[in-house]
């Protein structure tokens, strides 16, 4: 194990290399070794035609995380959860100048699990009847991309998917706080444990290298055996950052002491929001939990005005939010410090996580509504010449109890007037949701199906329940016209209720709490 400058060590990851990330959004980014990377590359041309590996998007949508590999030429192929905060990676693939696959997130954390224990790849259910699946896309973004990495197998007649791991990972690339003398990591600053270890070892049990950007060293003995989180045993480089900008906890704040300790009381006292098509979404979402739904998950955007429902009504104490790289309990933060929770309960690992996920452990998943076809498919991922990708997304979606999806009806310039008698549409907008096909299955009706799963539909002027021939319109707002509000902003005519009710009036008046 060595200490040494984020500049030298990047001189030291080869050319045709396998190398692997870890964070999340701006979380356990080693931001100034990337940096240096990049660097280099423009002034050498070193290292080139690497293969890149991350389980979660790591980036702010701009410049930083791994916007700084987005170049052709130093990054050859790409294997990513998420693509929405690397855009610059996006286009290199959109413009087929780098071979890509997006794999859903929890797959890839488990991946590198598997390949610290030797095994040749991950055997999952998850992806089954989405893009992942390889009798549809495969995971494949573009068209230069034509290894099949992802194929069927059959185990005690039952179907899963086999995704094959990367024969080795050459660098890892990771962060901590702390590094002792001796090469012990802590991550007790760190707002998430992530795959840290798990990659840390896939890394050393196929021959590689990894290498750890921290805040500072301290002598052996200072760090309590419990709270390494990466023993010295998988370390073999250790950067101390040279500038506090380049070890932020997240990408959108420099250090919250709340996002890793519990201990802190908050001034929870928040005004509440205006009333507006997203608080009428959320509080017809939050309508759908019971006491016993006591484990949640949040997306990111929408969804995350349930949390604040339930905070309004003083009862955010009754449920367990979770988020996928590992945070329990707490509040979930939004923006560029998403993935982090303020007075989390508990932080576990990110595979972890996943594994209580695909398990069927979430009572219930709040999720976006982005795109949606006759069938119920749900696309999140892919929009035209933008690749946003599956993150979490599909883990979640496939296995929780119960999935609600919410958005808006249409998107781009809605405006609406709401009163105590219901929803009034000022002004139409431009792109409709609900279209015939789906440019790209994220969430499979047809996998939901077969698995009995209960399945809605969102919007602030309709729900819509998942049935076995696709969508059946069960509600629509008090004010809103069958025809001309709803009908005639889809691509298709769903099924419509014989018991069509309207939506609940007091989710349209000023004081409203869930009657739990």
């Amino acid at each position: 194990m060595k200490f040494i400058s984020a500049k030298e060590v990047v001189k030291k990851i080869e050319n045709n290399s396998t190398v692997a990330t870890g964070g999340f959004v701006g979380i356990g980014v080693a931001e100034e070794i990337l940096t240096e990377i990049e660097k280099n590359y423009l002034e050498n041309k070193k290292p080139n035609n690497l293969t890149l590996i991350y389980a979660a998007g790591q980036g702010d949508g701009k410049e930083k995380g791994l916007n700084h590999l987005a170049y052709e030429g130093l990054v050859n192929k790409v294997i990513g959860g998420h693509w929405g905060l690397v855009p610059k990676l996006g286009n290199l693939a959109l413009d087929n100048k780098i071979q890509g696959y997006n794999l859903p997130q929890g797959v890839i954390s488990h991946m590198f699990r598997d390949i610290a224990s030797g095994k040749k790849g991950t055997i999952s259910k998850i992806g089954i009847g989405t893009f992942v699946d390889p009798q549809l896309q495969g995971g494949k973004v573009n068209e230069v991309t034509s290894e099949n990495i992802v194929k069927d197998i059959f185990i005690e007649n039952e179907r899963y998917l086999y995704f094959k791991a990367p024969s080795k990972i050459d660098f890892a690339i990771l962060r901590g706080t702390l590094a002792d003398e001796d090469g012990n990591i802590s991550l007790e600053k760190e707002a998430l444990t992530l795959e840290s270890l798990a990659l840390a070892m896939a890394t050393k049990n196929s021959g590689g290298k990894v290498i750890v950007q921290v805040e500072r060293k301290v002598k052996n003995g200072s760090i309590n055996p419990k709270l390494v989180g990466i023993p010295s045993i998988f370390v073999d480089y250790i950067v101390l950052c040279s500038d506090a900008k380049y070890h932020h906890q997240t990408f959108g704040i420099e250090y919250d002491e709340s996002f890793v300790n519990s201990s802190i009381i908050l001034d929870n006292v928040k005004e509440k929001s205006a009333l507006d098509e997203r608080k009428i979404i959320a509080r017809r979402c939050a309508m759908f939990l019971s006491k016993d739904d006591k484990i949640l998950n949040y997306g990111i955007g929408m969804p995350e005005g349930i949390a604040e429902v339930l905070r309004d009504g003083n009862q955010e104490h009754l449920f367990i939010p979770t988020v996928e790289p590992g945070a329990i309990g707490g509040t979930p933060a939004g923006g560029l410090s998403f993935g982090a929770s303020s007075i989390p309960q508990a932080i576990i690992d990110q595979p972890y996580q996943f594994d209580f996920y695909d398990g069927g452990g979430l009572d219930m998943a709040f999720l976006g509504l982005a795109q949606c076809d006759s069938n119920g498919n749900i696309n999140v991922s892919k929009f035209g010449p933008k690749i946003a990708g599956c993150g979490g997304f599909i883990n979640i979606s496939q296995n929780a109890k119960k999935v609600i999806f919410c958005g808006t009806f249409t998107a781009g310039g809605l405006k609406i007037k709401l009163t105590n008698d219901g929803v009034t549409i000022l002004n139409e907008g431009k792109s409709k949701k609900f279209i015939k096909e789906v440019e790209q299955i994220t969430f499979s009706s047809k996998t939901a199906n077969l698995n009995n799963q209960p399945v809605y539909y969102v919007t602030e002027r309709a729900v819509f329940k998942l049935v076995e021939n696709g969508l059946e319109l069960i509600e629509i707002a008090p004010g809103i016209d069958l025809e001309k509000d709803i009908l005639n902003n889809m691509e298709f005519k769903p099924i419509i209720s014989k018991n069509l009710k309207l939506m609940a009036k007091e989710i349209f008046e000023d004081d409203f709490k869930l009657d739990l």
